[in-house]
């Protein structure tokens, strides 16, 4: 498996970084990440912004963006064939620096699941999806760590990390669906971090349950299945080390349709993560 592809990696610029209440410490540390790549035969890796709070010491997001979109450019245009660039927007004006992303070759849109509560489906979001799809922009949906779902009631340093965050994708996903967002801009490549969270749990259970709504007209028609509609979105695998999450994350779409993704460097063992792959029990092409 040499010339992999890493559709979620992570480098925090300095200069973010030491604004922020987490990230401090071995999120910029592109020599190591290089050297990690190198040992885990990984070509190239996309650079998503992982959420954090460093936008509230910043002077707002404007200034955080500008900031980290350079930054990020800066590693981009120093290590062209390593990384590809994701930039980020500030969500009270998306429209605002979306052409400067590709005078700066980011080629991919990093977005949160959802930002002081408000999700994906909000129609000040739709200014992105358009762009994204005049411009064959991939957009990368990462779990949103300030104030996710539940976080009022479920605020815990272990439980909001694996409960909320990934929940947080799950009801973006949600959210985006019932608003008719993936048919208004079918060309969108949307990519949801973690398999869609908790997606491949409850695939059968959306279906199952859609299906009984619309025959008593609870729910309104989405023209076809929630089943059918998730298996054109897209999905990374996050640094998951679990065969059995990727054999249910098949049961939602097809090889095609799942990114590998290492989730460095929050997960520090690839190795492992790329061996779930390997080892698997799906065809040798399919891997």
């Amino acid at each position: 498996m040499s010339g992999i592809i890493d559709a979620h990696s992570h480098y925090i610029p300095p200069k973010v970084a030491e604004n922020t209440a987490f990230f401090k410490i071995g999120w910029s540390d592109l020599d190591r990440q290089l050297s990690t790549m190198d040992q885990c035969g990984i070509e190239k890796s996309v650079l998503l912004y992982p959420t954090s709070d460093a936008h509230l010491n910043m002077g707002g997001w404007l200034n955080l963006c500008k900031v980290y979109n350079e930054a990020i450019s800066s590693v981009v245009k120093r290590y062209p064939d390593r990384f590809v660039g994701a930039g980020i927007l500030p969500p009270e004006n998306v429209g605002q620096g979306l052409n400067s992303l590709m005078d700066l070759n980011l080629q991919v849109i990093s977005m949160a699941s959802s930002y002081e509560g408000k999700y994906l489906d909000d129609e000040k979001f739709f200014a992105v999806y358009e762009f994204a799809s005049k411009h064959n922009v991939p957009i990368h949906i990462h779990p949103q760590i300030k104030n996710p779902i539940g976080d009022d009631r479920l605020r815990d340093p272990l439980l909001t990390p694996v409960l909320g965050y990934v929940f947080d994708v799950s009801a973006c996903l949600g959210k985006i669906m019932m608003a008719g967002v993936f048919d208004k801009f079918p060309k969108v490549k949307f990519i949801f971090a973690h398999y869609g969270g908790v997606l491949p749990i409850i695939k059968e259970r959306f279906d199952n349950t859609y299906m009984m709504m619309r025959k008593r007209g609870f729910v309104k028609d989405l023209g076809r299945t929630p089943g059918e509609i998730f298996n054109n979105l897209y999905f990374d695998t996050s640094g998951s080390k679990s065969p059995v999450s990727l054999l249910c994350a098949l049961e939602v779409t097809d090889v095609k349709h799942i990114l590998f993704g290492s989730d460095f460097p929050a997960n520090q063992n690839l190795a492992e993560s790329i061996n779930v792959i390997k080892n698997s029990s799906i065809e040798a092409s399919s891997k």
